[in-house]
């Protein structure tokens, strides 16, 4: 079960929208050897903005992949692809539905809505 995420945003430079779809299709490949990476999803948000989720099962992983060669490579290309750094946010995932549960799964006791 899932219970710990990271939530990344970037903002491409003017010209460089297809620098940064390439940058992020190709940051699958530097995080396959990552078991504890649960799930990630590269996101195009609107024309210039991008983001990224995964999602992990323990706080160890998440520090593991902010440590990882994917944030490596994003750090050193920030200037080059984007306005701005890459804002990265830390998220409890509360509830998920990932390939291969039967059923979602809830890091929260559920409540009455």
């Amino acid at each position: 079960m899932i219970s710990v995420g990271l939530l990344v945003r970037v903002h491409a430079r003017p010209g460089r929208e297809h620098d940064v779809e390439d940058f992020l299709r190709d940051g699958l490949a530097l995080i396959e050897d990552e078991e504890q990476c649960t799930a990630w999803v590269a996101l195009r948000i609107n024309c210039t903005t991008f983001g990224v989720f995964n999602a992990f099962g323990e706080e160890c992983g998440r520090r593991a992949h902010l440590a990882g060669r994917l944030a490596e490579a994003l750090l050193d290309r920030s200037d080059e692809l984007f306005t701005r750094p890459p804002t990265i946010e830390r998220v409890e995932v509360l509830a998920a539905k990932l390939p291969g549960e039967r059923e979602p799964t809830s890091a929260v006791g559920s409540g009455d809505f």
